[in-house]
């Protein structure tokens, strides 16, 4: 069905039931339009629907948003009145009947509906305390939704989820009643098999939110089941650890429950002590060993928070710094306490452990030595680490970083030669040996990953970084050699070549207008609409260098003999028709 509406305002507003979805209005908005146009144009009045017609009622029930009984099927609108979740006018109409006229539709619910039916039967047995029945409903329903194979298509719109609301509703029903200890029991189970179901999935996440909305109502029976207190955070604590698609993402919110004591998280951290006592050390190539561990270590360490035992942390991080490889939250820790003396040595006896086999752990502990120097103030050091950082990966970032650690202690000129020296020959400076009168660099406590040293060749001949920061210290005339020089070898590649066109347009005009031009001429040689549109940005910035150097003879001359080129190219001529119409509103 397609309806087009105006409702006095100028667009028009329409609507269609058929599968078109890629944007603006389907034909059969078109046919509609051009239908009553012509009406219009034959001074005709629109034919209207006969009020008796099947299309007349749908019609309009769907400008209404929802059917004339919808109150009836979801409790009516926002603003109507209700009691315990039912419209008054139900509940009142259910006052006025009988016993036995209440029966009777109750009855009459249960045969058409058999949901009713299993309402009625399981609110009955929660009733009794018998709910055996309900039980090993509900677990064969867990059985045969996980059994589902879920997954989603978006090429034909078509998926095979599970629909887990149903369990929901019937744990909360078990819960409700009392039975916390049974709605634990089908949680497990649900656990073991949902987290299967969902490492095999291939939906948008549907079927891990499904089930994280059941294990919702399974941490909330937790603290009510017979499990001790500890034995409670045990077993939510293996579950965290387990959970690898957030599906106890409210679990903060029962480890903040004041039923947990600090007593309890005591005892849990005795439980976590024995377990990483039973853990073997992993070697330095079994990452998912460490990673087991590191997770267990944390957990401890939230129990020691948790438990007012802070004083057991740092010797617990210390402990398992190096089987867990964990340098980084043991430093941060320390960082934090302001005990800086203590992160510098295990940042470096850090970096000394992972060198070899995790340099990005290295790394991180390199830095981490530099926030030492910095919250020390030796901005001395912190100089050294910038040139470290710098010699390790050249750019335009880690070169200001550099000068403004180096100006810091009036040293940027010093610096600032050795940094340009290595980019122009490749030869590293020590940073210790780069002198000015007395002072010298002092050297960090780590040296450079040398993993990384190849890679620090091949960067130190890199041109396109010497007219980046030629750019950026506003050294147009050496912007411009180096340019020239980057072109002798075939390296002036476009992004570099935009950054000079942009830095030297107003010094260095002409070579500006080279460049763009070529730009133009390959964007135009592509022969497609959006490289034309993209040509146009260019030319438009030629047009405003040529103008600013009076040379608009110049400007006109290339459109016309882009034009005489490119004469065949009808898309291209429009796109100039524009360029040359800026050009006119300017004039």
């Amino acid at each position: 069905m397609t309806t087009v509406r105006r409702d006095g305002k100028r667009d028009f507003k329409y609507t269609c039931t058929c599968p078109y979805d890629y944007g603006g209005a389907c034909k059969h908005v078109v046919a509609v339009l051009l239908a009553a146009s012509e009406q219009v144009r034959k001074k005709q009045e629109m034919p209207l629907l006969d009020p008796e017609d099947d299309l007349y009622l749908e019609f309009y029930d769907s400008l209404a948003g929802k059917p004339d009984d919808a109150d009836d099927c979801d409790g009516g609108s926002a603003s109507a009145k209700k009691r315990d979740g039912v419209p008054t006018e139900i509940w009142s109409m259910l006052e006025r009947k009988s016993r036995d006229e209440l029966l009777v539709i109750v009855a009459g619910l249960s045969r058409d509906f058999p949901a009713v039916t299993r309402w009625l039967r399981e609110r009955d047995q929660m009733a009794t305390g018998k709910i055996d029945k309900l039980v090993r409903s509900l677990r064969k329903e867990i059985r045969d939704l996980t059994a589902i194979d879920a997954w989603t298509s978006h090429w034909d719109d078509y998926e095979q989820l599970p629909d887990y609301t149903n369990v929901q509703q019937r744990l909360q029903a078990l819960l409700d009643g009392g039975h916390a200890d049974a709605v634990f029991n089908l949680g497990e189970k649900l656990w073991e098999r949902g987290n299967k179901q969902v490492e095999n999935s291939n939906d948008e996440g549907e079927t891990a939110s499904e089930i994280a909305f059941c294990m919702k109502i399974v941490l909330k029976a937790l603290p009510d089941t017979k499990l001790s207190r500890v034995e409670q955070l045990v077993w939510l604590f293996d579950r965290i650890r387990e959970d690898q698609f957030d599906m106890l993402y409210e679990s903060d919110c029962l480890l903040d429950d004041a039923c947990y004591t600090i007593l309890h998280w005591r005892e849990l951290a005795q439980v976590l002590e024995e377990r990483l006592r039973q853990m073997p050390f992993p070697r330095p190539d079994k990452w998912r060993d460490k990673f087991r561990r590191r997770t267990v270590m944390a957990q401890l360490k939230e129990a020691y928070q948790r438990g007012k035992e802070t004083e057991k942390v740092i010797p617990l991080l210390e402990r398992e710094a190096e089987p867990c490889w964990d340098y980084e939250t043991l430093v941060d820790y320390l960082l934090d306490s302001g005990e800086f003396e203590r992160a510098r040595y295990w940042c470096i006896e850090g970096y000394s452990k992972t060198i070899e086999h995790a340099v990005g752990i290295a790394c991180v502990l390199q830095r981490r030595l530099r926030e030492v120097a910095e919250k020390e103030g030796k901005s001395d050091l912190v100089a050294a680490y910038r040139a470290q950082d710098f010699f390790e990966s050249p750019s335009v970032g880690t070169f200001k970083d550099l000068s403004l650690a180096a100006e810091k202690i009036g040293l940027w000129s010093v610096v600032r030669e050795a940094a340009i020296g290595y980019l122009q020959s490749g030869n590293q400076p020590f940073v210790s040996g780069m002198k000015s009168g007395a002072w010298v660099l002092p050297q960090p406590e780590v040296g450079r990953p040398k993993p990384l040293e190849q890679k620090r060749y091949r960067l130190s001949q890199n041109r396109v970084l010497l007219i980046e920061i030629a750019i950026l210290e506003k050294r147009h005339d050496d912007v411009v050699a180096l340019y020239k020089e980057l072109c002798k070898n075939s390296m002036c590649g476009r992004d570099i070549s935009e950054k000079v066109a942009q830095a030297v347009s107003k010094s260095h005009p002409d070579l500006s207008l080279k460049i763009w031009r070529i730009t133009v001429d390959n964007l135009i040689g592509e022969v497609k609409t959006h490289a034309y549109q993209e040509a146009a940005k260019y030319l438009r910035k030629m047009h405003n260098a040529y103008l600013q150097n009076k040379r608009r003879d110049e400007w006109s001359a290339m459109l016309v003999e882009l034009r005489t080129r490119h004469k065949a190219k009808r898309r291209l001529m429009e796109v100039l028709n524009d360029v040359e119409k800026n050009d006119l509103l300017v004039d």
